[in-house]
């Protein structure tokens, strides 16, 4: 059975697609932050009160561990502690908690994907593929905003809680706008 849904306006049927990706984004941030818990003061995360800290551990390890191996690999003065404290020459201290897994991001990247038009058999070459760039994204994100908070420790809020967090969204929109213009349209 075929879920038909009512037509757009006139004017804003040039705009369904951006309308589309809109809807799947807000509604998987509210699914996220309404059913996955978790306090940035600890390492319990849960969905619908079952424990799944795990993936949400080891990815937030993985990301420090390579974050700070590539602070090392350019020369930065950092060492790491067990619980994810990265820590600069000067005394300056950054934690990679588990909201910096990316895990997030890679699940609304995976959701907008999914639900955005074309065929299954392209989808399953190209979500693996955004997935992997969210995480280089990622990488990259932690990475700055770690050097930065070396000198500048006070820019750490601006960097996370804006800059990056909506360049984060504008790279999944990009990895959108490419599938929908370039990879799920029919050719011919």
């Amino acid at each position: 059975m075929k879920i038909k849904f009512p037509k757009l306006p006139e004017k804003l049927a040039p705009y369904r697609g951006v309308i589309g990706f809109a809807i799947i984004l807000m509604l998987s941030n509210v699914l996220w932050k309404y059913n996955v818990l978790g306090d940035e003061s600890n390492t319990i995360v849960t969905l619908w009160s079952w424990d799944i800290s795990a993936p949400f551990i080891w990815m937030a390890r993985h990301v420090a561990v390579v974050s700070a191996n590539l602070l090392d690999f350019f020369g930065w003065n950092v060492t790491i502690s067990s619980d994810n404290i990265i820590q600069h020459d000067t005394g300056s201290r950054i934690q990679v908690i588990w909201a910096c897994s990316g895990l997030k991001q890679a699940y609304i990247c995976f959701c907008i994907l999914a639900f955005s038009r074309g065929p299954w058999i392209k989808k399953l070459w190209y979500v693996p593929l955004s997935l992997l760039v969210v995480y280089i994204f990622n990488i990259f994100r932690i990475t700055f905003i770690i050097a930065i908070f070396k000198n500048h420790p006070q820019s750490f809020d601006l960097l996370h809680l804006y800059i990056f967090k909506y360049l984060f969204y504008g790279i999944i929109f990009a990895m959108w706008v490419y599938w929908e213009e370039k990879i799920a349209v029919k050719k011919g």
